[in-house]
C-alpha cells in the first residue's frame, strides 16, 4: 500500500535504489488516482480517515419488485432477460430484468461496452436505484448495478465526496485502508471527554460503516454521539491551536511605543476637525495600552462602513512615530491606499511628518526616491499596496504594519508585511516629536524582538461566535458606533422594469446638484451569465442622461486612467460614476447621495452593505435602489430574497454580519479565514455552542497539563494549517 492509503504495485522500499549498474531507479510516477487523492488533500492516513461520507447506500437488503413503489431507492437482486440498444430519441441501452416479482427497465443513456458485458442476457446482477414508472414501463436510470453474489454488507456503504479520475471503489478501498493505519491513539484525558464519549477510533469507524438500522437523522443533522466525539475533537484542535498561537507571540518582544505627554499623538488629536465618538476613544485606548508593551500587539480592529477606523489607525501611527520607529499601512486597492494617503498627509505632513507612497503602478524615479526614504527613515509612515511587501523594500525600523480590509490578503502577504522588520533596529532620535520619547529599556528589549505590532483593520464585521472560535488568538476592538451627522441611508428593492423611474430619480439628484454612483457585477459581457455590463451602462446613462458627465470606472483600466476618473467625481465635476465593486471600499465622497447597485440579487450581504456605505457620508438625505432580475425564473431565490430582504429591514453592519453568517455559513463567510487558516469541517457554531465552550475551557488545561498530547491533537487535526494562524 503507498502511503496515501491507495493499493501501489510498487512498494516504497523499491523507489530509488541503486540497480546493479548503479544508477538510481526513478520514482516510480503516481496512478491517477493517487493524484486524485493528493487532490483531495487526502495524504496522510488521518487524512483518509477524516474523510467522512457525504451520504450512505443501503446494500444491506435486497427488496422484491412487487413491493417496491415509484419514488423508492431500493436494491433488487434479478435476472436480465433483455438487453437492446434503443434510439428514443438519442441512442439508450434498454435492460429489461426480473427479479421473480416482477420486472423493471433500466435504461442508461450513457454507456459503455462494459455495461453491455455484465448485462447480458441470462446474467443475475444486484441493482440498485430509484424505482419510477415511464413510458415503457417500470424503469430505473441510470442505477449502480454490479454482479450478484456473496454475502450482502453487514453496514451501510459509504459514499464520498471525490473528484474525477477517482472512482467510489478505489476510494473506498483507500479510506478503509488509510483508518486502520491511522495513528487514532487517545490524546485527551478520559475524565475530560465530553459524555457519552465513544473512543475516537470507534467513532470513526461506526461514521464511516454505520449499522443498517441507525436513525439516519441523526448523521445527517450530525447528533449522533459519533458526531458529537468528532466535532468536540475538532474545535479541541482549533482553540488549541489558536491558543498556543497567542502564547508564541506573547514569548515574542516588539518595541515599546511609549511616548511623553504633548507629542505628536496629540498635536493630532488638536489638529482634527472633529471630535473621535466614545466608541472611537476607547478602541484607542485598548490600542495605546498594547503598543506600549513590548509583547507583538495582534489586534484587529473592526467597525461598520463610515465608523472612523482610519482616523484610528492614525492616531496609533502617530504613537509608534513619536517613539522614534516606522509604521507601514498596506491596503487591497491603489483607491483605497490613495484615500488613506491623501487623509493621512492632510492630517501628519503639517506636523512635520514624511509620509511615503508605494504601488506597483509607480514611475521608476519616483518609487527609487521613496525607497531610499523608507530605508534612511526619513519617512516616517508609508502608505500602499501589495508594493509595500516587495523584496527591494527595506525599512529602517519598522515597528507598526497596519493592514486594511485584511480580508482581501492572502496569508502570505500578511506574514510578508510583518517579516520587514529590521532585528536591530533601534529608535530614531529626534524624528518629528520623538527623540528623547524612546527610553534605554525599549531599545535594550528592541535588540532581541521580532516582530513589529500588528493592527488588522475590517469593514466586515465579525459576529460574536466567529470571534470566540476563528478569531479566538486575536484581539477584537469593535467601533461600535457611527460618528454624528452621518444620515440614514433609505434602502429600497426595485424591479429591473422598472430602470426609467431610478434615471428619473437620478436626474432629480442631479438637479439637486447630488452625485450617483451606479455599480454593475461585470466588465464585459459573459455567454454564463447574462448581466449588464458596466460598459454598456455606461453608454445608456451617457444617452440618458445629455449634458451631464458620466464616467466610468473598472478594474482593467490603467492606473492612470482610473485616477483622472476619480479625480473627476471627488472634485464634483462629474455626476454620475458607472463602476464594478472597485469602489466597494474606502472611497469617500460626502456629496453622492444615490447609490443604485445592479443585478443586487448577485451580490453578497456584506458586499451590498459595503456598497451601500459610499453614500450617506454627507448631510443630505440618501438612498440606496437595489436593481434585480428574475430573468427567465418567476422570482428570485430563496438566497437572494433574504440578503435583499436583510438590506431594507437593517443598516447595522453587525446584524448584517450575523444574517450573512446565517444564510451562507462560517466556511463561506470567511474564505479560509482569508486565504488559509484552518475552517471547521464537522462542527456548526449556530448548533455546537455547548461543546465550543468545553474545547475554550478545556485548551488552556491541556497546553499547560497534557503538552505531548496537545501537540500531537493539533498535528493530528491541523498538520501544517496551524501556521496560518501566525497572519
Amino acid at each position: 500500500m503507498s502511503a496515501s492509503g491507495a493499493p501501489s504495485r510498487k512498494t516504497s522500499e523499491s523507489q530509488g535504489q541503486v540497480s546493479g549498474k548503479g544508477t538510481a531507479k526513478a520514482p516510480a510516477e503516481k496512478s491517477q488516482a493517487q493524484k486524485a487523492l493528493e487532490k483531495l488533500g487526502l495524504r496522510r492516513d488521518i487524512d483518509l480517515a477524516l474523510h467522512l461520507p457525504l451520504r450512505y447506500e443501503d446494500e444491506t437488503r435486497i427488496t422484491p419488485l412487487a413491493d417496491a413503489r415509484d419514488g423508492d431507492l431500493v436494491q433488487i437482486e434479478a435476472q436480465v432477460t433483455h438487453s437492446e440498444i434503443a434510439f428514443r430519441p438519442r441512442r439508450q441501452l434498454h435492460v429489461r430484468v426480473d427479479d421473480g416479482t416482477d420486472t423493471c427497465v433500466l435504461r442508461f443513456i450513457n454507456f459503455y461496452p462494459s455495461h453491455q458485458k455484465t448485462l447480458s442476457v441470462g446474467a443475475r446482477v444486484r441493482v440498485r436505484g430509484e424505482i419510477r414508472g415511464g413510458f415503457i414501463g417500470r424503469e430505473m436510470v441510470h442505477p449502480s448495478f454490479k454482479l450478484a453474489g456473496g454475502e450482502l454488507p453487514a453496514a451501510l456503504t459509504p459514499v464520498y465526496s471525490t473528484v474525477a479520475g477517482l472512482p467510489q471503489a478505489y476510494l473506498r478501498k483507500a479510506v478503509l485502508s488509510g483508518l486502520g493505519r491511522a495513528d487514532l491513539g487517545e490524546t485527551i484525558p478520559a475524565k475530560n471527554l465530553p459524555q457519552p464519549a465513544s473512543s475516537l477510533r470507534e467513532a470513526l469507524q461506526f461514521l464511516h460503516h454505520p449499522a443498517p438500522d441507525v436513525a439516519l437523522a441523526t448523521l445527517e443533522d450530525r447528533s449522533h454521539p459519533a458526531w458529537q466525539r468528532l466535532k468536540a475533537e475538532e474545535l479541541l484542535a482549533q482553540q488549541l491551536s489558536q491558543l498556543q498561537a497567542r502564547r508564541v507571540r506573547a514569548a515574542m518582544r516588539a518595541p515599546s511605543l511609549a511616548a511623553p505627554a504633548g507629542t505628536l499623538h496629540g498635536q493630532l488629536l488638536e489638529r482634527l476637525p472633529f471630535r473621535l465618538t466614545a466608541a472611537q476613544q476607547r478602541v484607542c485606548a485598548e490600542i495605546s495600552a498594547d503598543l506600549r508593551k513590548n509583547i507583538p500587539m495582534h489586534r484587529l480592529l473592526q467597525g461598520d462602513v463610515g465608523s472612523g477606523k482610519t482616523v484610528v489607525a492614525a492616531l496609533a501611527a502617530a504613537r509608534c512615530m513619536d517613539a522614534g520607529w516606522q509604521c507601514a499601512l498596506m491596503a487591497p486597492t491603489e483607491i483605497l491606499a490613495e484615500q488613506h494617503f491623501r487623509k493621512l498627509i492632510g492630517w501628519l505632513e503639517p506636523l512635520g511628518i514624511k509620509t511615503a507612497w508605494l504601488t506597483g503602478s509607480q514611475k521608476t524615479k519616483e518609487r527609487r526616491e521613496a525607497l531610499a526614504q523608507i530605508a534612511s527613515g526619513e519617512a516616517a509612515l508609508v502608505v500602499g499596496t501589495h508594493a509595500v511587501i516587495q523584496d527591494k523594500v527595506q525599512f529602517k525600523n519598522l515597528a507598526l504594519a497596519i493592514i486594511d480590509e485584511q480580508h482581501r490578503f492572502g496569508v502570505a502577504q500578511r506574514l510578508a508585511l510583518r517579516s520587514k522588520m529590521n532585528l536591530d533596529a533601534e529608535p530614531s532620535p529626534g524624528r518629528g516629536r520623538a527623540g528623547e520619547g524612546a527610553s534605554n529599556d525599549t531599545a535594550n528589549a528592541v535588540r532581541a524582538q521580532r516582530e513589529p505590532h500588528l493592527l488588522m483593520m475590517t469593514a466586515t464585521p465579525i459576529p460574536r461566535t466567529l470571534a470566540m472560535s476563528y478569531y479566538a488568538d486575536l484581539d477584537v476592538s469593535t467601533i461600535d458606533e457611527l460618528p454624528p451627522g452621518r444620515t440614514p441611508i433609505v434602502t429600497k428593492v426595485v424591479n429591473d422594469a422598472r430602470r426609467d423611474e431610478v434615471i428619473a430619480r437620478i436626474r432629480a439628484q442631479l438637479a439637486e446638484g447630488r452625485q450617483i454612483y451606479w455599480v454593475c457585477p461585470l466588465i464585459e459581457e459573459s455567454e454564463s451569465i447574462d448581466l449588464v455590463n458596466a460598459t454598456q451602462t455606461h453608454e445608456a446613462l451617457s444617452a440618458a442622461l445629455p449634458g451631464v458627465m458620466v464616467g466610468l470606472l473598472h478594474s482593467r483600466m490603467p492606473v492612470a486612467e482610473k485616477k483622472a476618473v476619480m479625480s473627476l467625481f471627488t472634485s464634483g465635476q462629474m455626476g454620475v460614476l458607472v463602476s464594478t465593486t472597485v469602489i466597494e471600499v474606502g472611497v469617500d465622497v460626502p456629496n453622492a447621495s444615490l447609490m443604485v447597485i445592479e443585478h443586487a440579487e448577485r451580490f453578497g450581504l456584506s458586499q451590498l452593505h459595503q456598497l451601500r456605505g459610499r453614500v450617506g457620508r454627507g448631510a443630505a438625505a440618501s438612498a440606496c435602489v437595489l436593481l434585480y432580475s428574475t430573468g427567465e425564473s418567476p422570482r428570485l431565490g430563496e438566497t437572494a430574497r433574504a440578503r435583499l430582504k436583510a438590506m431594507v429591514e437593517t443598516g447595522d453592519g453587525f446584524e448584517i454580519a450575523r444574517r450573512d453568517l446565517d444564510i451562507r455559513g462560517p466556511g463561506e463567510f470567511l474564505g479560509a479565514r482569508q486565504s488559509g487558516a484552518p475552517l471547521l469541517r464537522f462542527a456548526d457554531l449556530a448548533t455546537d455552542t455547548a461543546l465550543l465552550a468545553w474545547a475554550r475551557a478545556l485548551a488552556p488545561v491541556m497546553l499547560d497539563q497534557h503538552a505531548e498530547p496537545a501537540q500531537r491533537h493539533i498535528q493530528r487535526w491541523l498538520g501544517g494549517k496551524a501556521e496560518f494562524l501566525k497572519a
